[in-house]
């Protein structure tokens, strides 16, 4: 569940509009795209990273109180997942190919049989 910006109430992630205030959550034609909204007396060009670089076209930068674009620019672009433990890594390695651990268990039980 997500919040409205406007009302603060909770609203289904697949909402367009709110449905307690009719704030318009997604982006006009693209509603799987959250739809970013500034606060009353700001602008989100201040603080967004495609206006920092200067690669944003928007048609109303710098003065866009709502964009589907926005990306905040005191927060990573990519979030770094931890890395898995070596144990896993085996763990995972072993399950994926039980197959050649089988085929290379009967090669050397062959090979032991022969000597």
């Amino acid at each position: 569940m997500a919040t409205c910006s406007r009302c603060h109430q909770l609203v289904d992630n697949q909402a367009v509009r709110c449905p307690h205030c009719g704030n318009q959550l997604k982006g006009f034609g693209h509603p799987g795209i959250p739809l970013y909204q500034a606060e009353k007396d700001t602008f989100l060009c201040e603080s967004c990273l495609y206006h920092e670089d200067d690669s944003c076209n928007f048609p109303q930068r710098p003065y866009a109180k709502t964009c589907t674009l926005y990306q905040d620019k005191h927060q990573p672009l990519i979030h770094e997942s931890p890395k898995p433990s070596l144990s896993k890594n085996v763990r995972l390695w072993v399950e994926r190919n039980r197959w050649l651990i089988l085929l290379i268990g009967l090669i050397m039980v062959s090979i032991a049989l022969a000597i």
